[in-house]
């Protein structure tokens, strides 16, 4: 059987995609291997992602050896570590954060000074095994642990501010953040929880109570979460096979995806961003790949490849959207080719832990 994706930015026609193995088409593999730049779609359609480097330390990123650029620092303290079993990332200007789950830490890595620092917090504040993070206007740090299954709120200094949930309480997976706001995925309860971003106190859940028995509008496995421009909160529903869209209020909007291992679906769907434009861009850690939708939940397109290829994915867990670090990556850059924005797409395992593209069209 032969699906044809009749979608502007990328009309090919795929067949008989196995999930781990040729989800990715021969031509585009092909292409991966012998060119200097890698574009999604490939040629002869009109390209709208460039991938544009990978790394697993900041030695790798500057693309030669030496001492310093690839260490963690904690106060004097230097360490040569790699990036080891990444999960989690948020990015804002100048800053890459990452939670590294095989070393119980949070990375920040600092384009402007070319290092990798580390952020750990001791005492009560002290990280167990951080899954994701979010980092709000004033620098302070939100950080998702599944040992704690808790959310530690930390400042500038890695004081702790405040703890939100806690064993028996809840099972958080991830934390969005508006000025006013903090929501955090709970796969225990079945829901997303919205608080007063001041106060920390509960304001309401998502979905409804009357939604969480309708199979259409329940979450079954919430993991990660994001909001677009208009407040809308998008969630990677791992149980059901799909990504559950809510307004501001709660209100279910729509679903993205189904299951399945051709585009459009999914088998396991984990992190999901959405760029200025709306556009969601949604991973799938089984399929290693990341698909791109529009406002609307219509595919446009999809980039990343499985492992094996010079673009591989490897078990991805997290897609970021970054508008404000382009300059850092422009060597990288196809000269016939304008970026708009960085994707950053990070893998557990493989040799490419975090994966930068670049979304944007020919000049």
């Amino acid at each position: 059987m032969k699906t044809k994706l009749t979608n502007p930015w990328m009309a090919v026609t795929v067949a008989g995609l196995a999930l781990l193995g040729t989800f990715a088409p021969t031509a585009v593999r092909a292409a991966a291997a012998d060119a200097k730049y890698i574009f999604f779609p490939p040629a002869p359609d009109a390209p709208r992602v460039q991938f544009l480097t990978s790394f697993s330390s900041l030695k790798e990123l500057r693309g030669r050896s030496g001492n310093g650029f690839m260490n963690y620092l904690t106060g004097q303290q230097a360490v040569d570590t790699p990036i080891s079993k990444p999960y989690g990332a948020f990015a804002d200007k100048n800053n890459l954060y990452i939670c590294d789950t095989a070393v119980g830490l949070v990375l920040r890595v600092d384009y402007p000074a070319k290092r990798i620092w580390a952020i750990a917090p001791e005492g009560p504040a002290a990280f167990k095994l951080p899954l994701n993070v979010a980092v709000d206007a004033n620098g302070w740090i939100y950080e998702v642990d599944s040992v704690r299954n808790q959310v530690t709120i930390i400042d500038t200094n890695e004081n702790l501010v405040a703890i939100i949930g806690g064993k028996g309480l809840m099972e958080p997976r991830d934390v969005a953040l508006t000025a006013d706001r903090i929501y955090v995925s709970d796969v225990v309860n079945h829901c997303v929880h919205v608080l007063d971003k001041g106060s920390r106190q509960p304001l309401f859940d998502i979905p409804h109570p009357a939604d969480k028995t309708n199979r259409a509008t329940a979450l079954f496995q919430p993991d990660n979460i994001t909001l677009d421009s208009a407040g809308r909160l998008y969630v990677s529903d791992i149980g059901g096979f799909r990504v559950q869209v809510y307004n501001t209020n709660g209100d279910f909007l729509r679903s993205v995806g189904k299951y399945g291992d051709n585009y459009g679906e999914f088998a396991r769907p984990k992190g999901v961003a959405v760029d200025r434009e709306n556009r969601l861009y949604a991973v799938d850690a089984a399929g290693q790949l990341v698909q791109m939708f529009d406002e609307n939940g219509h595919l446009l397109m999809w980039f990343g490849e499985p492992s094996g290829s010079k673009v591989g994915l490897v078990l991805p867990t997290k897609v970021v959207i970054d508008y404000d670090n382009v300059d850092f990556f422009k060597r990288f850059i196809a000269p016939d080719f304008q970026v708009e924005h960085l994707i950053i797409v990070i893998s557990q395992y493989g040799p490419r832990k975090v994966s930068v593209f670049g979304f944007g069209h020919k000049k």
